[in-house]
């Protein structure tokens, strides 16, 4: 089906349509809240349960709301959750499920994507306007295929974070630190002076991805 929703939405203050602006925006709740989530309960599943945090199994988007991952979603389109608290020491192979655990994130973003789509095919009968479906789509593939950068705090990142030990814990703790800012500085600069650093390489992967999900 033709999509009348860009993809990947860039927020653009002089030029938006309300309808989509709300889309992405009820896009980006889902994004963040099903990412966040997705990460403690595989850490739950591999050892770090913790009864009662406040930061987990709520799926309450305030909980998992981050300033930078924010502005992130307004200048480039994804962003990021507030980095979900995972204790390696609980688990039996600490690198490996903390990478795994990341991980899940972008994978339920995906899942989200393709249920969202099965809400599409239903409202099609009824001929009721998918666009609010449709952004929710766009908005978590853009966010899964993102996390390929590895900068923190995106998934990919901790595949450098865990080869970072013994003498490297130094550079690692510098790298989880100062990526975010990195990251956004990076974005900021893009968006300014259009430099297309990363939507080469990233585009041609999410628009077809998202093609096919809604058919």
């Amino acid at each position: 089906m033709d999509s009348p929703f860009p993809v990947p939405y860039i927020f653009n203050l002089s030029n938006f349509v309300v309808e989509d602006l709300i889309s992405f925006v009820l896009g980006i709740l889902f994004a963040v809240t099903i990412n966040a989530e997705a990460q403690a309960f595989m850490a739950a599943i591999l050892g770090d349960q913790r009864e009662g945090a406040k930061d987990r199994r709520h799926f309450f988007f305030l909980f998992h709301m981050d300033f930078l991952g924010t502005l992130a979603f307004l200048v480039a389109g994804f962003g990021w959750p507030r980095q979900m608290d995972i204790d390696p020491r609980k688990f039996e192979y600490p690198r490996l499920y903390m990478v795994i655990s990341r991980f899940a994130g972008p994978v339920a973003n995906i899942s989200l994507a393709g249920i969202a789509a099965s809400f599409i095919m239903l409202f099609s009968i009824i001929d009721i306007d998918p666009r609010l479906f449709l952004g929710i789509i766009a908005v978590n593939i853009t966010v899964a295929v993102y996390n390929l950068l590895p900068l923190p705090p995106l998934a990919a990142s901790y595949i450098i974070s865990e080869l970072l030990t013994g003498r490297f814990e130094g550079i690692k703790k510098v790298f989880e630190m100062a990526g975010p800012y990195v990251l956004i500085g990076i974005l900021l600069l893009d968006r300014y002076y259009e430099l297309k650093l990363f939507s080469p390489y990233f585009d041609p992967i999410i628009v077809p991805i998202y093609n096919f999900i809604i058919g």
